[in-house]
């Protein structure tokens, strides 16, 4: 039971030591991406996230939504697309295609956005998960990086002192029981 229990353990640091290092290797890639070549939302593999930070498409998505997108040779109308304008991403709905422009409009909005060229498109919302977009922004920080950072140490280094400790306990009973042999 003990074993079972210890190797449990061993499995759940594992684990959480790998999403930790996926989060810091993604922050990296993201604050890369975004300082040196300008990409707000980089897409490795064609996929992304981004984060809802307003009320424009309520009450499809709202503000903290995490929203994943796909890239796509084609986009139609009615399609949820996050495209970026200057050093912004927007989500926003597809209402018009011409050519190589898109037209889009925020469901809770009454009028429609500026022509956008469907080059700036970066894809098509598949999927959201409702407030997680905040868990994700505050990671984007740097007090959510170095919080990250000191988990994942706290992770190496905790089980290690627990097992230093015993094994210092031992050692002090050993050199006790020593030191009582030789006074007999």
């Amino acid at each position: 039971m003990i074993k079972a229990k210890s190797t449990l353990k061993k499995i759940g640091r594992i684990v959480l030591l790998s999403v930790i290092g996926l989060v810091i290797g993604i922050s990296l890639y993201s604050w890369n991406a975004r300082t040196f070549v300008g990409n707000e939302m980089p897409m490795p593999f064609g996929l992304g996230t981004s984060v809802v930070l307003s009320g424009s498409m309520e009450p499809t998505l709202s503000v903290n939504d995490l929203v994943f997108v796909k890239a796509q040779d084609t986009y139609e109308t009615g399609d949820i697309v996050v495209y970026q304008d200057e050093g912004l991403l927007v989500i926003h709905r597809i209402i018009a295609i011409d050519e190589n422009e898109i037209i889009t409009q925020g469901d809770a909005n009454n009028t429609a956005d500026q022509p956008v060229d469907i080059s700036l498109v970066k894809g098509k919302a598949i999927a959201s998960l409702p407030f997680v977009g905040a868990v994700a922004q505050f990671l984007k920080t740097p007090v959510g990086f170095i919080l990250v950072i000191v988990a994942a140490i706290a992770l190496f280094e905790l089980p290690y002192l627990k097992e230093r400790k015993k094994a210092n306990e031992e050692q002090e009973k050993i050199k006790e029981e020593i030191r009582r042999l030789k006074e007999e």
